[in-house]
């Protein structure tokens, strides 16, 4: 039985029911895979409800404000997605008359798709022959076949494409796809993979050879960079607190948090307030108070933000100011909405 079949075979006999199983709607599976981009099918499964409850359709989903987009997605990181799932869903609306393409290079044309989402589209809602290639079909792939070319390179991507055209079953594309990427979920998974069940056991390259934890390479990481935001936590003798947007490009565009001073190492409290000139009249302050004593450290892809909050009472009133039974209404990262839950408790 070939590679395909065993594939097939195990698939049948183990899918997950998942709320997008069987769908073949490019609009719901084009959500589903940008939403599990970012993150397992557990925690991604409220989302991709939730998502589909607020815009039932593409034109939902395009008229909608970018706020509420970006409210919803809060949690899931990587907000640029969330931008560019809003931006596709108007052009298939402006310019396709709201309906997706129904092939490979028609929807990698769409704003944030990229080879591996167009072609689960393309396989799962037309039946067409495109291999799909995640991380999971990546572990698989180079576990059976013993490939040793780093997964993130431009030689290995490549490679790594074409063998897994080389192997697809075209005849049954929708389920194979679908099936490969789940033998690597729950089958071939990174740590302590049950290889004594697994069905491509006789000829697993990585089980033979005793490299079932080296494979697939990863290229080196690269350099993480440290960053020190200390957060002005504000409330004026009103109750009302201040929200900022963050409107230059970088990590959470869009998104709103609270005033930052970012520093370059941990400051104290003499050093904060000689910078809050401006934001308020550092004259007018009544009390502040550093929330955290250990700052939150706060991991990002290739950033990790030590985070300290701070208490700032002051007598002003502020322009701009926001009732706190309003702050839940603003999409904001999920290190602020963290701090939210644990200071009050509101009812969103």
């Amino acid at each position: 039985m070939s590679f395909a079949k065993k594939i097939l075979t195990w698939y049948a006999a183990n899918k997950r029911s998942l709320p997008w199983r069987g769908e073949r709607d490019p609009y719901r599976i084009w959500l589903s895979e940008i939403i599990l981009q970012q993150t397992r099918v557990a925690q991604g499964t409220p989302y991709y409800l939730k998502f589909l409850s607020a815009f039932p359709t593409v034109y939902d989903l395009a008229n909608a404000p970018e706020e509420r987009v970006l409210k919803l997605w809060q949690g899931l990181g990587y907000y640029s997605r969330a931008r560019n799932l809003h931006s596709a869903a108007k052009t298939v609306v402006g310019d396709m008359e709201g309906v997706f393409p129904s092939d490979y290079k028609g929807l990698r044309k769409l704003k944030g798709v990229g080879d591996y989402t167009a072609s689960a589209i393309a396989s799962i809602c037309f039946n067409l022959p495109e291999p799909v290639v995640d991380g999971n079909v990546y572990r698989v792939l180079a576990r059976y076949f013993g490939v040793e070319l780093p997964i993130t390179s431009s030689e290995g991507i490549k490679y790594f494409k074409s063998l897994a055209r080389e192997v697809m079953d075209g005849d049954n594309i929708r389920e194979y796809n679908q099936g490969i990427m789940e033998f690597g979920a729950i089958q071939c998974v990174p740590k302590s993979p049950n290889c004594t069940r697994c069905p491509l056991k006789a000829s697993c390259t990585a089980l033979q050879q005793g490299r079932i934890l080296e494979l697939p390479v990863k290229a080196k990481k690269a350099k993480v960079r440290h960053r020190h935001f200390n957060y002005l936590y504000l409330e004026d003798v009103s109750g009302k607190t201040l929200l900022q947007q963050r409107t230059k490009k970088g990590i959470w565009q869009n998104l709103w948090e609270f005033p930052l001073i970012e520093s370059d190492k941990n400051i104290t409290e003499e050093a904060l307030v000689s910078q809050l000139d401006g934001f308020l009249d550092a004259g007018k302050v009544q009390e502040i108070t550093r929330y955290n004593d250990s700052p939150v450290v706060h991991k990002l892809s290739h950033q990790h933000l030590h985070t300290v909050f701070w208490m700032v009472k002051t007598d002003e009133i502020l322009e701009n100011g926001i009732p706190w039974s309003d702050v839940h209404k603003y999409p904001v990262p999920v290190l602020i909405a963290d701090f939210f839950a644990k200071i009050r408790t509101f009812e969103a």
